[in-house]
This record gives C-alpha cells, sequence and structure tokens, in this order.
C-alpha cells in the first residue's frame, strides 16, 4: 500500500494507509474515532505489580501487505464481582426518593411535593420508596437491595461540578484528577478491558494514573463498519519518525481496536438480549424503552458474553430539579427503576451475572423545603442505593434528622468512603487502601 487513500474502481471502499489516516486525524477527520478511548496525561506507565496475572500476548494482524504489531498486555484480574456504577447526574432528590413517611418537618416543608405515606411504598422504620420504584421494592423484599441513609461528606459543596469532582476523586479536601475505582486498577493491572464506560466519555471515578477506562460507545455496540477495523488498526501501527502525537494516536488507537476486537463478538453475539423483554410473560407486550435501559443493555451483552470487565460505569441525567419537580421526578423514577431491575433480573439467570452489583449515586441530595418554583435546590446527604444477588439487603447508616438541619439541610450520617471501601473489599476483593487515604467502615451490606 501506498502512502495515500486509494479508490479500486470495481470496489467502492476507500482504502487507507497508516499514514494518511494519521494525517487526517491531524485534520480532525477521525478524531471522534480517536477519543473514544481516553487516557490521563501521565505516560510514565509502570509494569504492573504482581498481583496482576501473566501477560498475554495478541497474534499479529494483516491488512493488505500491511501487518500491524501484535500487542502484549497484562490480563485482567480475576475478582468476586462485577461493579456497575449508575450515577443519577443534576442532584437526586433523596426525600422524594426514600421518603420520610407522615413526617411533619417534610410535609411542611415539602408542600404539594411532598408524598403521603398512603402515596408511597413502606419500607421500614418510618421510611418508603417513592411510588415508581416498584421494582426496588421487590429487591427489598427478597433481601437484594441496600440502602444507606445519609451519605455525604464533610463541609460539602453545592456545586454540581464539586461536588461530582469529590464524589469522583473520594478525595474532598483537595483536587484530585484520578479517581477511586482508576487508583484500584492502577494496582491491579494495565488492560485497558477491566474498566468500560457506556458513554461518549470516561468519567472520572475510572480514571487512574497509568490507565483509564475505554468507552464503548456506537460503532462498537452496534459492530463497527469495516472503515472504522481498518482505521484504529492502522492507527496503532508504530512509527517513530512521526513524534510524540503519533505515539498517543497509536496508545489510543491500540486500545480502541482492542475494544472492538474484543468486545465487538460479545456484543453481536448477545444481541438478541434486551432487558426490557426478559421476564415478559407470553403474550406480553413489551415496555418501551428508556435512555438507561439503552445503557445497561450493553453491559447485559458483554457480561453475557463472557467480558473480563470488572467495572462499568452508566449514568442518567436530568436530577437538577429546581422547578416543576413532582412529574419531572416521577418520570426518571421510572426509568431508573425499569432499567435497573430489569438489568438484574437478566443478570439473575446467567452464570456471569451472578456477582454482579449495582449502585446507584447522585453528587448531592435536595434541600428540605421546597423552593418557590415548585421544586427543590441543591441540597447536601442522600441515600445510595446498592443492588444485588450478593447484597445483604436493609438499612445501612442512620436516617439524617429532619429538625437538626445544616444551613437548611441533612447533615450527612455515613461517609461515602465507607461505601466504596465496602464495595472495594466486597465486589473487587482488593484492600481500599489502594483507592482510597485511609481506613473507612466497612458497612456490611455485602
Amino acid at each position: 500500500m501506498n502512502d495515500e487513500i486509494t479508490d479500486n474502481p470495481e470496489d467502492p471502499t476507500p482504502r487507507v494507509t497508516r499514514r494518511s489516516f494519521l494525517g487526517l486525524v491531524g485534520m480532525g477527520t477521525f478524531g471522534a474515532a480517536t477519543t473514544r478511548t481516553r487516557r490521563p496525561r501521565a505516560t510514565n506507565a509502570t509494569t504492573p505489580p504482581s498481583t496482576a496475572a501473566a501477560p498475554t500476548t495478541a497474534a499479529p494482524a494483516t491488512l493488505g501487505s500491511t501487518t500491524v504489531e501484535a500487542t502484549t498486555v497484562p490480563r485482567i484480574p480475576n475478582t468476586p464481582g462485577i461493579l456497575v456504577m449508575v450515577t443519577l447526574y443534576g442532584g437526586n432528590d433523596g426525600l422524594n426518593t426514600l421518603i420520610p413517611l407522615d413526617a411533619a418537618p417534610y410535609l411542611t416543608g415539602r408542600g404539594a411535593l411532598a408524598y403521603k405515606a398512603s402515596e408511597s411504598l413502606p419500607l421500614a422504620e418510618g421510611l418508603g420508596l417513592h411510588p415508581n420504584l416498584a421494582g426496588f421494592k421487590g429487591l427489598w423484599d427478597t433481601k437484594q437491595l441496600a440502602i444507606v441513609r445519609g451519605v455525604g461528606y464533610p463541609n460539602p459543596s453545592r456545586s454540581h461540578f464539586r461536588s461530582q469532582d469529590i464524589w469522583s476523586s473520594a478525595v474532598p479536601a483537595t483536587f484530585e484528577r484520578t479517581g477511586w475505582l482508576g487508583r484500584w486498577y492502577d494496582s491491579v493491572s494495565t488492560d485497558p478491558l477491566g474498566m468500560a464506560a457506556i458513554a461518549s466519555s470516561v468519567p472520572r471515578f475510572l480514571i487512574g494514573r497509568k490507565s483509564s477506562a475505554v468507552v464503548v460507545g456506537g460503532a462498537t455496540a452496534s459492530g463497527g463498519s469495516s472503515d472504522f477495523k481498518i482505521a484504529t488498526r492502522l492507527l496503532s501501527q508504530p512509527d517513530d519518525s512521526l513524534g510524540s502525537l503519533a505515539a498517543r494516536v497509536r496508545s489510543t488507537s491500540a486500545d480502541l481496536g482492542r475494544v472492538d476486537t474484543v468486545f465487538g463478538p460479545m456484543l453481536a453475539s448477545q444481541s438478541s438480549v434486551s432487558i426490557q423483554t426478559a421476564t415478559l410473560e407470553p403474550g406480553a407486550v413489551a415496555r418501551a424503552g428508556n435512555v438507561l435501559d439503552d445503557q445497561l443493555n450493553v453491559v447485559a451483552r458483554l457480561i453475557k458474553g463472557g467480558a473480563p470487565t470488572r467495572a462499568y460505569a452508566v449514568s442518567l441525567g436530568g436530577f437538577d430539579t429546581h422547578a416543576n419537580e413532582r412529574a419531572n421526578h416521577a418520570r426518571l423514577m421510572t426509568i431508573l427503576d425499569q432499567a435497573v431491575t430489569g438489568f438484574l433480573r437478566v443478570m439473575a439467570g446467567d452464570p456471569n451475572g451472578q456477582g454482579v452489583t449495582v449502585v446507584v449515586y447522585s453528587e448531592f441530595g435536595r434541600r428540605l423545603a421546597a423552593n418557590g418554583s415548585a421544586g427543590t435546590d441543591h441540597g447536601t446527604a442522600a441515600p445510595m442505593f446498592v443492588a444485588g444477588a450478593k447484597v445483604k439487603g436493609g438499612f445501612y447508616g442512620d436516617q439524617p434528622s429532619l429538625t437538626d438541619l445544616d444551613q437548611g439541610d441533612l447533615k450527612f450520617t455515613t461517609d461515602f468512603r465507607s461505601v466504596y471501601s465496602t464495595l472495594l473489599s466486597g465486589v473487587l476483593g482488593a484492600d481500599p487502601l489502594s483507592a482510597l487515604d485511609k481506613p473507612y467502615a466497612n458497612l456490611g451490606f455485602l
């Protein structure tokens, strides 16, 4: 192959060389392809510690007259379970999710936004779930849902961006660009397939100093195209004459090519998996899908296909409910309930899904009192939800007081790093100190 794009009149598919693709990337033509896998800026990656399994070598791939170099990567560590993090962006209203039944301060403060006990799904200890969380109620009844109450951190920030930084990094006092799961993964491997985000970019909590999660986007989930596959392979070839930028492109493209090579066939082989239809009775009509369904359906297909990934990230936005909250929040609760419970039902019926644990959290809760726009403003502490077959269901942590407030907000009773510590040890079999600055209490829900 020469160094230009060539066209065969008998074959309408353009043929592109490695060097011409690098040129196209420089012009932005294939920028979207190369940004699907993001890495931290640090380039001084070191050999993974001995806790990782022995390396594995991939065979060279041949494209026409060009041979793509084989790559050697450490194997992904085996862990007791698989972690799926569900981020609710915008600040989910914890008080209208886990409802204090007939509590006078709640009813008075919320006014028309409040849910009466008769409207809620009662649990225990004077608390109930939002009426649209019937699937979560079913998980509670079967002891597969843990609700961690009053989760937060010292000196809370009511900024979406800063609070999300804190939740992602697990470092409240200073800015830290790496994430808690990224630091865990740094301690065990650098294989890019160990963590995955079903998104357009990698959330910070999946970014380490030596490596980061891969993004599974539309091209991979849909099987990709021949041009896309050729592009990633060509871009991943070495060429010392092209400098450091080309080396970065090569590294990113090699990761993306590995995602396509490994995940592509798995997704194709599990294309019929649907968390919307898996438990329907004969003749029943499938419910409509939603945006969180779409993401968790990709996760379900990868897990059922035997993907080596140990931590996944999905998300749902729209929780910044400053106005018209009741209807908007109810709609989001339905989306969350259907997607998570449908996903767990699929996992329950598959050998690869027995160790899956789903965690639902948001960057902060909402204030006790409603505002003047039929909504609620940024708050602080809120509940977290942990669900799965391995979970020991029930309440963990103390319910925050509705009268002893911090400038109108709930005071946190459970440090979020205790939740992370419990997940690290219970799901990933890890030493929590690989990701956290000091020991935190294990909450016992796993």
